[in-house]
């Protein structure tokens, strides 16, 4: 088994858009999944990420608000789930409910730094 990075972006403008009832439905659909791949054993870790942050370049000398990038491409989330191969891991992410919102969810697996 390996853990694959699932970094969510983009359905924040459809997200806006809802009545508070249609958001408490899709953060109830996120739930679920959630709740599933937990009990599947998937799940290893995962939370939404604020919307303020900072960007550091040139070893700290740069600083700025952010990240400021385009609202497809912001993270707004990760989780951390455990599939035997990418293949599978893109499967399960197929359940992701970002989808509903347009968003996309990016599939990297995490390699191990043998120190």
């Amino acid at each position: 088994m390996s853990n694959f990075l699932f970094l969510f972006r983009g359905g924040d403008a459809a997200r806006t858009e809802q009545s508070p009832e249609e958001m408490q439905e899709h953060m109830q659909k996120w739930g679920a999944w959630m709740g599933g791949l937990k009990e599947k054993g998937q799940l290893v870790d995962g939370l939404p990420l604020s919307k303020e942050g900072k960007v550091v370049e040139n070893s700290g000398d740069v600083i700025t608000d952010g990240p400021f990038a385009e609202g497809a491409e912001v993270v707004g989330g990760y989780l951390i789930v455990s599939a035997n191969e990418l293949n599978e891991a893109v499967e399960i992410s197929k359940g992701c409910p970002i989808f509903e919102h347009k968003g996309n969810v990016e599939v990297r697996e995490i390699m191990s730094m043998n120190m």
